[in-house]
C-alpha cells in the first residue's frame, strides 16, 4: 500500500509540473493568447495534454518494450525498435489531439505540421533520455545479478569442498578405506584413486560457472564409488542419463545425492533408492523419502542454492517435489552454453 501511494503521489506530482511547462510554454510562445483567458486556457490544456502525453505514454512504452526485448541481450534491436515505436507513438498521439481540440473543442491549434515536427523532436529528446535511463537500469540490475551469481557460486562450490574435507566424511572414508586394505587391496587402490578424482574436480571447477554434463557425471561416479563402497548393499544408486546433452552448475547433482544421503535413513532394513535419469527438458535426481527425524523434513541449503544458481542460467524454475513417498528434484537442461 505504501508503494502504491508513492506512485500515485509521483505520477501527480509529474502531472502537476508538465501543467506548470504547459502554462508556461503558452505564455511565452502564444502571445495573443495572453489578452484572451479562454483562449489561454485551451492551449494552455493542449500544452500540457501534449507533454503528459509525450512523456508519459513514451515511458510506458519504454517499459513494454524493455519487458519484452532485454537491453543486455539484445541492445541493437531494443534501441531501434524503441526509437520506431516512440516516433510513430508520437506522431498519433500528436495528430490525436489536435484533433480531439479542433472538432471536440473547437480551438485552433495553429500550425498544425509545426507542431508535429516539434513534438517529434521533443520526443526524440525524451526517448533518449528514457532509453537511457532504461538502458543504465538494466545494465546495473544485470551487473548485481552477475555479482549475485558469483558469490552464491563461490558460496555453493565453498560449501561442497567443505563437505568433502570435513572431519566426518574424512573419518568416514578413511574407515572404509582401512577396511579395504584388509580385504580387498585391489578395490583399495580404486577407492584412493576414486577420491583423489573427488577432490580434483572439487578444486579444478571452483572458477567455472557450468560445466558439461559429461564431466560432472565422471565426478559423480567417482563420489558414488566412495558412497557405496560404504554403504553396500544399503545405498541402491540408479543412473540413467544417456542421451542427455546440457550443462550444469558443478557439483549440482553431487549435492542432491548427498542431501538424499544425509537427510535419509540408510540401513538393511530401510535401503536408499536414488534415481538420477533424463526426463524431457529436466534432469531428474529422486530419492526415496524416508527421514532420519522431523528436523530433517526441510530442503537444505545445498538445494537452495542450486535454485538460486539455475535463476540465473536459465529463464526456467528448478522443480522440488514430495509426491508418493518420493523426493524429486528436476533442474531445467540448459539449452545454451554460457561461457
Amino acid at each position: 500500500m505504501q508503494i502504491t501511494r508513492r506512485k500515485i503521489v509521483t505520477e501527480a506530482r509529474d502531472i502537476f509540473l508538465f501543467i506548470l511547462l504547459g502554462i508556461a510554454m503558452t505564455y511565452m510562445l502564444c502571445t495573443t493568447c495572453r489578452n484572451d483567458f479562454r483562449n489561454f486556457v485551451f492551449i494552455t490544456a493542449f500544452s500540457s495534454s501534449l507533454w503528459i502525453f509525450l512523456w508519459k505514454g513514451n515511458e510506458l512504452i519504454a517499459h513494454f518494450i524493455s519487458s519484452k526485448i532485454s537491453w543486455v541481450a539484445f541492445p541493437v534491436k531494443r534501441m531501434i525498435v524503441g526509437i520506431i515505436t516512440t516516433v510513430g507513438y508520437t506522431i498519433l498521439a500528436v495528430i490525436g489531439l489536435i484533433t480531439f481540440f479542433k472538432l471536440v473543442l473547437h480551438v485552433n491549434i495553429g500550425n498544425s505540421q509545426w507542431t508535429i515536427y516539434s513534438s517529434v523532436l521533443i520526443t526524440i529528446i525524451i526517448a533518449l533520455i528514457l532509453h537511457s535511463r532504461a538502458f543504465l537500469q538494466h545494465w546495473r540490475l544485470a551487473k548485481i545479478d552477475a555479482e549475485r551469481f558469483q558469490k552464491e557460486s563461490i558460496s555453493a562450490k565453498y560449501e561442497s569442498l567443505k563437505s568433502q574435507v570435513n572431519p566426518h566424511f574424512l573419518f568416514n572414508s578413511l574407515n572404509a578405506l582401512t577396511n579395504l586394505v584388509y580385504e580387498d587391496q585391489d578395490k583399495a587402490v580404486e577407492f584412493i584413486k576414486q577420491l583423489s578424482e573427488v577432490y580434483r574436480y572439487v578444486l579444478d571447477t571452483r572458477d567455472r560457472e557450468v560445466v558439461p554434463l559429461e564431466e560432472e557425471l565422471k565426478f559423480l561416479k567417482s563420489y558414488l564409488f566412495l558412497q557405496q563402497i560404504r554403504f553396500g548393499d544399503k545405498l541402491d544408486i540408479q543412473l540413467n542419463l544417456n542421451g542427455a546433452t546440457t550443462d550444469v552448475p558443478p557439483l549440482c547433482l553431487q549435492m542432491l545425492v548427498e542431501n538424499a544421503i544425509k537427510h535419509n535413513i540408510v540401513s538393511e532394513q530401510m535401503p536408499l533408492r536414488i534415481q538420477i535419469y533424463h526426463d524431457s527438458d529436466y534432469l531428474v535426481v529422486e530419492n526415496d523419502l524416508q527421514f532420519k527425524d522431523t528436523s530433517s523434513d526441510t530442503p537444505g541449503l545445498g538445494l537452495e542454492n542450486i535454485t538460486k544458481r539455475y535463476e540465473f542460467l536459465t529463464s526456467r524454475k528448478v522443480q522440488v517435489l514430495r509426491a508418493d513417498g518420493k523426493f524429486v528434484v528436476k533442474l531445467p537442461i540448459i539449452e545454451v552454453t554460457i561461457g
